[in-house]
């Protein structure tokens, strides 16, 4: 907890129990959840947590650089605590959005690109995850 309560003021971030019991989750998971499964997994534990308080505090989380917000998900805006490049799969059977290291797919420009200064780009995959 204390490491969470610096990180958070490292970032200009005060910590109050709110914003800390929502860093806990969203730094813990691995998944890429919507402000609604936040809102849902956290007030379990923190009862008095507002929708509103979350929303709040993932669009500011999501300002000071600490996680993105993706559209991943079709008419979903999920967020992202990943900081380090990387791709996205999309199991179409289960909706579960995987990680792929970025090393793991390259893109290739065929032609010039005249009139883009492209400063980021990512591949989001869909299909299903074989079983083991």
């Amino acid at each position: 907890m204390k490491d969470m309560i610096q990180h958070l003021r490292e970032h200009g971030i005060l910590p109050t129990a709110q914003r800390l019991a929502i860093a806990e989750f969203i730094f813990s998971t691995d998944g890429h959840p919507s402000a609604d499964e936040v809102w849902e997994k956290v007030k379990s534990t923190f009862p008095t947590l507002s929708r509103a308080t979350v929303y709040n505090t993932l669009n500011l989380f999501v300002d000071k650089g600490l996680i993105k917000r993706q559209l991943l998900r079709e008419g979903t805006v999920v967020f992202d605590a990943v900081s380090t490049a990387h791709h996205h799969f999309i199991d179409e059977e289960s909706g579960r959005i995987y990680d792929i290291p970025w090393d793991n797919i390259e893109v290739k420009v065929k032609g010039e690109m005249t009139g883009f200064d492209v400063r980021d780009y990512q591949v989001v995959m869909r299909g299903r995850r074989k079983q083991d």
